[in-house]
């Protein structure tokens, strides 16, 4: 429940920051632009974030296995409070001119870097401490946090324009739910700081096993597993962001959907995604990640050949389908995709070896996704080239992910690559 509060408010702070990006932060940060050049411009601000995360998970993989989970952890949240709170009280173009979207960037490479160090550390977290036969279970609790935070986010950013109307909200109220980050941040410090250390870095501490670079360690694995498990986990991320961000933009500027409409139906969608996960994590405990991985991986490829067709019918009840569908199918691949990357990696090189697959992918996937779907969508002037970006990218990850299991059958736990110092020293 601690990885699972601390995941909840750093996703809140990441999907407000794609919220504002999608619908507010062309007008206040770029709006000498066109409206097609103002958000591209506003999603290229989102991409950075996510160039940012890969040097969060090093630093903080680097001294999660050096030092210990907790604390790395600790400070993630905190950068990631302080980055979203002073979002909120960034001058606009208006008022600063240049220096306010340089602000901006600077603000968004801290949250990257704070999210970065939280993505693989919450979820080692939680599954070094599981019972036998659970760790799915436990691992897939931080996972629950990326919709959970984008439930709050789209809560608390509909409530204060609902009470505000949209007018005050684009001049100001916008910043109202960043600088909530602050109150967020001090209830999840209040929660982490009482957690214990993971058992598994505790075993590390007593066979003196911490190694002095862990991330060089980690990548003897070998380059076919790495790249395997990479390729497996890169679609979800691309997906899940498109479906959270860009279609937030694309629907309402160019098929005329109510924004409320939208984050509503985004919401619902999001609340089915959190609760399904405990499902599917017991699930993989029973009976195995394999089938439902490869089975959930297919299945988010079709649904992405029809997701924007159904949107652009333009009818009410075939575009929540859409967004709902996506709400059900994400989380099937999703939820265990934590647990498949850290059972890639030893104990004592854990969290650096997980950092860089997951924030590598979440780079290749999600970084770029809304970024890339706006220029396909100017481009050709419809969301066919978008179709085709989905499907391409989970073909890559079906692929990938068949490919992977015939390597390593049900992702089976790396060993150590080389014997304890205190084995050795025996």
């Amino acid at each position: 429940m601690a990885t699972l509060a601390g995941t909840t408010l750093e996703w809140y702070d990441f999907f407000l920051y794609g919220t504002a990006a999608a619908l507010i932060f062309d007008k206040q940060f770029f709006p000498s632009l066109s409206p097609a050049a103002g958000t591209l411009a506003a999603f290229s601000t989102l991409a950075v974030g996510f160039i940012a995360r890969p040097l969060g998970g090093l630093v903080f993989g680097h001294f999660g296995d050096r030092i210990g989970r907790k604390a790395t952890l600790v400070v993630s949240l905190v950068l990631m409070g302080v980055g979203s709170t002073l979002i909120g009280a960034i001058p606009n173009y208006d008022s600063i001119g240049f220096w306010a979207p340089v602000l901006l960037v600077l603000l968004r490479v801290i949250q990257g870097i704070g999210l970065g160090g939280e993505g693989a550390g919450a979820t080692l977290m939680s599954m070094e401490h599981a019972p036998k036969g659970q760790q799915n279970l436990y691992a897939g609790f931080p996972q629950m946090g990326t919709p959970a935070g984008l439930v709050l986010a789209n809560i608390i950013f509909l409530v204060t324009n609902s009470l505000m109307g949209d007018n005050a909200f684009t001049a100001w109220g916008w910043r109202i739910p960043f600088l909530l980050s602050f109150v967020l941040v001090a209830v999840g410090l209040v929660i982490r700081l009482r957690i214990t250390e993971s058992p598994s870095f505790n075993r590390v501490l007593a066979q003196d096993d911490v190694v002095k670079f862990p991330l060089a360690e980690s990548l003897k694995v070998g380059f076919p597993r790495l790249g395997l498990t990479l390729l497996a986990v890169v679609a979800n991320s691309a997906v899940a962001y498109v479906f959270m961000v860009f279609t937030l933009s694309y629907g309402s500027k160019h098929l005329d959907y109510d924004k409320q409409f939208l984050i509503l139906s985004v919401t619902a969608a999001a609340v089915l995604w959190f609760a399904s996960i405990p499902v599917w994590t017991r699930v993989a405990d029973r009976h195995g990640r394999r089938t439902m991985f490869i089975g959930g991986s297919a299945a988010i490829l079709v649904w992405c050949a029809a997701f924007f067709p159904l949107i652009n019918t333009g009818n009410s009840v075939l575009a929540v389908l859409a967004l709902v569908g996506m709400g059900l199918i994400i989380p099937v691949t999703h939820c265990v995709q934590g647990s498949i990357i850290a059972d890639t990696f030893p104990a004592h090189v854990r969290y650096s070896g997980s950092s860089l697959i997951l924030q590598t992918g979440a780079i290749l996937g999600g970084g770029f996704a809304p970024m890339i779907s706006t220029a396909l969508l100017n481009s050709g002037g419809s969301s066919t080239g978008v179709t085709w970006y989905l499907v391409g990218m989970c073909t890559v990850s079906l692929v990938g992910a068949v490919a992977l299991f015939k390597l390593v059958p049900e992702g089976a736990p790396a060993q150590a690559a080389r014997p304890s110092k205190a084995a050795s020293r025996v």
